[in-house]
């Protein structure tokens, strides 16, 4: 019976990585994503908003490649700082050149660092979770099915949802109404008084809509595209290749699976975002 548990410790993927290095290693992925993605969707939304202009109190989503949040706009068709009136693009690469030429580069990173607060450590709970639960399905309960990381996604997302969706709920309330962190504790107590301790997590319905299925369908296909590459290929250890390739097809399949749970997610948020805003005015 030991040596068989032995045996089965021996054959784990993450033998030698210990939580930590795992947590360092997410949230160094984290912030390489953050610094690739984020110019693409500030572009993306400057043209949004050349087309229509967004107005004083308009929720809009903003992602820096690995959630979304919402940005309320605060002063008109200006938006906010960084919402300056555009020059006129003609489309995405004359967008990045005017923007960096008129704007500065560190423009296209716009509104970057208040999201990382809460995207980082979401990012580092959700893999570094989704690691220890996949080896403990498999090494700690003996279950070997195409099930587990399917089961693993889910339970990793749905934790990291959990933990960060009060904060996120905090950022938009701080953001809408302009409150100072003392005003910020009243209204948070003045909320828990009305609906209960559950009203800190209003937007986590709409949020794992989408992010849950999306998470289970994306490491079950990732996890089988890569054992076939190994097979494929005669090799134990999947290459950097590899494995890009592999999250590379996941994502779309998960993508294109759940994009009805994305629209219906985007639109919820976006209304209780302005339910926020309108409580403020």
């Amino acid at each position: 019976m030991v040596n068989r548990m032995v045996d089965k410790q021996g054959l784990s993927p993450s033998r030698g990585i210990t939580p930590v290095q795992q947590m360092l290693a997410s949230g160094t992925g984290a912030l390489l994503t953050s610094l690739f993605v984020t110019p693409l969707d500030v572009v993306k939304i400057r043209l949004q908003a050349q087309k229509a202009p967004f107005y004083k109190g308009k929720c809009i989503l903003y992602c820096n490649g690995l959630m979304d949040h919402l940005y309320v706009c605060e002063n008109g068709t200006s938006c906010s700082s960084w919402y300056k009136t555009p020059t006129h693009f003609r489309g995405t690469v004359d967008a990045f050149v005017k923007i960096t030429r008129y704007e500065g580069v560190r423009s296209l990173w716009s509104g970057l660092p208040p999201t990382l607060v809460m995207a980082v450590p979401a990012t580092v709970i959700y893999f570094t979770c989704y690691d220890q639960l996949r080896d403990f399905l498999r090494y700690g309960m003996g279950y070997q099915g195409n099930q587990v990381p399917l089961v693993a996604g889910a339970f990793a997302r749905l934790g990291a949802v959990t933990v960060i969706s009060p904060l996120e709920l905090i950022r938009t309330k701080m953001q809408s109404r302009q409150l100072s962190y003392r005003e910020l504790g009243v209204c948070i107590q003045s909320s828990v008084a009305q609906g209960g301790w559950l009203s800190l997590w209003r937007g986590w319905g709409p949020t794992i809509l989408r992010d849950v299925p999306f998470s289970a369908l994306y490491w079950f296909n990732y996890e089988l595209v890569k054992a076939r590459l190994c097979k494929e290929y005669s090799v134990q250890e999947a290459t950097f290749m590899m494995s890009f390739n592999a999250g590379a097809i996941s994502g779309a399949i998960a993508a294109v699976m759940t994009l009805p749970f994305d629209v219906v997610k985007t639109r919820r948020q976006i209304e209780l975002g302005e339910m926020e805003t309108q409580k403020g005015k």
